[in-house]
């Protein structure tokens, strides 16, 4: 049986009653679906627990992780809505039973159509406006679904993979939340477009090692540069383009590979706006930009409030 501390691990400064909480939707769910199996043959329990792991890995709190661990009992099992009242009474029951209510509903659209499809949206964008923890409970249920989506039959992994590419994908971008979006996307891609997602693991994985090894090196020398000029306080990483980003990218380029200057990307986080704008120079007085490279979305900020330099320099190293 999955541990809970994988989950409670992942709070920051909880409370007691927030443990308590989360300890209590844990063994609630856990005695509801007894017996309940997937198409996978695992228990159905192990579904709520990896729903409820993901919505704590987004940093969400103890209600909205008791609710990921609850969203499916009334529609699932025996449970009525007022058994859940009672039973969490004084502890947010009500606000759990809000965020059933919705999820639910979400959960019953099939998106068929451009009839259907706007009522989808509808009903979305009405969840979102009442609560965005609706759509976070919704994300995070859909990202364990695509993860086992070899499990169900073909057609249905067409249509789930293809809602998710084409709605739940496109609103964790609009919420900004950036793994999450590439997760659903990569793995719904290569269900939808199963060719096309052979072609481009091969382009990547051919790359990729290349890419990481330049990275690496280039960091270590950035640094150096940084500190020289006595920027001290950033942190730095790097990483390489998803499978899904890199495909809307080459279709843009028509296939040619060479044009894509971003598949590598390297990050420095610092604690304020003009510091970013100064680490920018620091780079550019080292480096040579590339003309017509330079963005800034800091001043216009992107739609989903996307802050950033980017920039694309001669590294010296190809």
């Amino acid at each position: 049986m999955p541990d809970i501390k994988e989950i409670t691990s992942l709070l920051q400064n909880p409370t007691a009653k927030d443990i308590a909480l989360i300890q209590k939707a844990y063994d609630f769910a856990q005695k509801a679906h007894v017996g309940h199996t997937r198409k996978s043959g695992e228990p159905y329990f192990n579904h709520l627990f990896a729903t409820a792991q993901n919505i704590a890995e987004l940093g969400m709190g103890a209600v909205t992780i008791s609710a990921g661990f609850l969203h499916d009992i009334i529609e699932d099992t025996g449970v009525k809505a007022e058994d859940i009242k009672k039973e969490f009474a004084g502890e947010n029951g009500s606000e759990i039973l809000f965020f059933f209510f919705f999820v639910t509903k979400l959960g019953k659209i099939i998106f068929q159509g451009t009839n259907r499809y706007n009522e989808s949206m509808r009903k979305l964008f009405m969840a979102m406006s009442q609560d965005i923890r609706v759509l976070i409970i919704k994300l995070c249920d859909r990202l364990h679904n695509v993860q086992t989506l070899e499990f169900i039959p073909k057609e249905k992994q067409l249509r789930i993979a293809k809602e998710t590419l084409e709605i739940y994908a496109p609103l964790a971008y609009r919420l900004g939340i950036k793994k999450l979006q590439r997760d659903l996307e990569d793995l719904s891609f290569g269900y939808v477009y199963p060719e096309d997602y052979e072609k481009i693991k091969k382009i990547l994985k051919k790359k990729k090692d290349l890419v990481e090894i330049q990275l690496d090196k280039f960091q270590k020398t950035l640094k150096k540069e940084l500190a020289k000029n006595g920027a001290v306080d950033f942190h730095m990483d790097y990483r390489v383009k998803s499978l899904y980003s890199l495909y809307k990218k080459l279709e843009k380029y028509e296939g040619d590979v060479e044009a894509i200057y971003d598949i590598s990307a390297l990050r420095i986080i610092v604690p304020s706006v003009p510091e970013c704008y100064r680490i920018l120079g620091i780079i550019h007085g080292a480096w040579r930009p590339l003309p017509g490279r330079i963005k800034d979305f800091i001043s216009s900020p992107k739609l989903n409030g996307y802050r950033s330099m980017h920039t694309t320099i001669f590294s010296g190293d190809g």
